[in-house]
Order: C-alpha cells, then sequence, then structure tokens
C-alpha cells in the first residue's frame, strides 16, 4: 500500500480547503483495502458545526460508505495530529492506524491550539474550566439498566 498516495490526497483536500474558503487547513482520508471509503475537509464554519473537523467529518463518510459504525480495517491519513476529539473518535470507530502529515505544535502556531483539552482531560472532572457536576444518577442509571438486560441490542 502505497501511504504516500493518501496522504498527499488528504494534503490536497486541506490546501483545497483553505483554496475555497470552506473551513480550517485541515483534510483527510479514510482507507480500507486500498481505497478511499471517506474523505472530509474542515468544515466547522460553513457547517456552523464545532465537531465538523476532517477527520470527523471522513469518519461519518466512510461510516455511510460502508453501511456501519465500525471502521475495522480501515486506516485514516490527515493533514494534521489529530485534536483529543478527533483521537476519541477514531477510537470509538475502531481504526487501529492513522498518519498525519504536521503535529499538533505546527496547528498551534497559526492559532490552532489543543493544549487546554489535553490538559483538562486529564484533571478531575471537579477541577475542570468546564463544569461537571452529577444530577438524577438514580434516574438516569434506569436507562442504562435497560441496556444492561436488552436482549436485541447492538453493542458497539
Amino acid at each position: 500500500m502505497k501511504h504516500s498516495k493518501f496522504m498527499k490526497e488528504a494534503i490536497l483536500l486541506s490546501n483545497k480547503s483553505v483554496l475555497h474558503t470552506q473551513g480550517g487547513p485541515f483534510g483527510c482520508v479514510v482507507v480500507k483495502a486500498g481505497k478511499i471509503v471517506g474523505k472530509g475537509t474542515n468544515q466547522v464554519t460553513p457547517m456552523l458545526d464545532p465537531t465538523a473537523h476532517a477527520e470527523i467529518v471522513a469518519i461519518r463518510d466512510a461510516c455511510n460508505n460502508l453501511k456501519t459504525f465500525t471502521l475495522n480495517g480501515c486506516t485514516l491519513y490527515t493533514s494534521c495530529e489529530p485534536c483529543p476529539m478527533c483521537l476519541s473518535a477514531m477510537y470509538w470507530s475502531r481504526i487501529k492506524t492513522f498518519y498525519y502529515g504536521n503535529t499538533r505544535q505546527d496547528a498551534a502556531d497559526i492559532g490552532f491550539d489543543d493544549a487546554l483539552i489535553y490538559k483538562e482531560i486529564s484533571r478531575p472532572i471537579t477541577k475542570r474550566k468546564i463544569v461537571g457536576k452529577s444530577l438524577l444518577q438514580k434516574e438516569a442509571t434506569i436507562a442504562f439498566e435497560n441496556w444492561r438486560t436488552k436482549a436485541d441490542r447492538v453493542n458497539y
């Protein structure tokens, strides 16, 4: 498999995003069995969606094209080291390998800095800048119990 071929496609998408003012300078492709099955560019500003990073868009596209919610056997190529959200999405989608071009420091140097998020994730929930407080846990647990005992659930 020619990894550089797919990385070049991700980089091309990132440049197109900049040239056509479609969002930030990020591009991504998802590959399975030597074929691109998903593509994405940063769509945060045009979609008014802070989760529409290139990797998320590409993962959604690949899942839609493959008609599945897991991307076992897929490889992701992204123009920049993924942020914590995108890295989490790769874990959830079961992607085992990814390749990246720019580093997170390169991204920080042009105004896309994830350092705060990396720092916050390691803190206890009560010590984070975004306040999280548990509420109605007993009531919320009912849905979890219903899921646990559901015979026809689809595990993921």
